[in-house]
């Protein structure tokens, strides 16, 4: 069986299968795995948007992502709830898909994390231009006080997201030591 972030990337490669020229969101950039997952896909001929908050994450996100074409990629030293700001709907009125990886840096500062109020405001405007069939796809760290409480927060709120609009799973691994990683998959019908 695949663990959470090993099924995200097969959920990203059926979308990318989907959607070759789509344009995707990498919201948590980190050190750049799943932006440079995404630009590795044969049949991928669209755009990735990434963003983090951290200097140290962009670098290093740069250095994994420089055998890539730069015309596919743009990174933005930013906070994934200004994805409106950097990414205006008259020039990017459709996303479809996203991935974000909740928590922090790995090897970084353990206390800049990821913080509910801000990953929610990004799947929403993610979720406002996401096409019929698009995904957004979350990996959820669970192991540190506040990846708990933004997990927790996060399936409270999206549980009232309408079913007629939105298919929303959660994937929790449940004889696993160590709090591992779950995965929050919402998809637009």
């Amino acid at each position: 069986m695949k663990n959470a972030l090993q099924y995200s990337h097969s959920l990203l490669n059926d979308l990318i299968h989907r959607f070759p020229n789509g344009l995707f969101i990498d919201a948590t950039l980190g050190k750049g795995h799943d932006t440079a997952f995404i630009l590795e896909q044969k049949h991928f001929t669209g755009q990735v948007i990434a963003f983090d908050i951290q200097e140290q994450a962009i670098q290093l996100a740069q250095e994994r992502l420089e055998k890539f074409p730069n015309h596919q990629y743009h990174l933005f030293h930013a906070s994934h709830d200004a994805l409106n700001e950097m990414l205006p709907v008259h020039d990017y009125p459709e996303i479809h898909g996203a991935i974000f990886n909740l928590g922090y840096l790995p090897g970084g500062d353990h206390s800049i994390t990821t913080q509910f109020h801000t990953t929610l405001a990004a799947i929403i405007q993610i979720q406002e231009r996401l096409v019929s069939q698009g995904q957004i796809i979350l990996v959820l760290y669970s192991g540190h006080p506040q990846g708990l409480q933004e997990k927790a927060s996060l399936l409270e709120k999206l549980k009232a997201w309408p079913q007629k609009d939105y298919t929303i799973c959660h994937l929790e691994y449940l004889n696993q030591d160590n709090s591992p990683p779950s995965l929050l998959i919402i998809e637009k019908k």
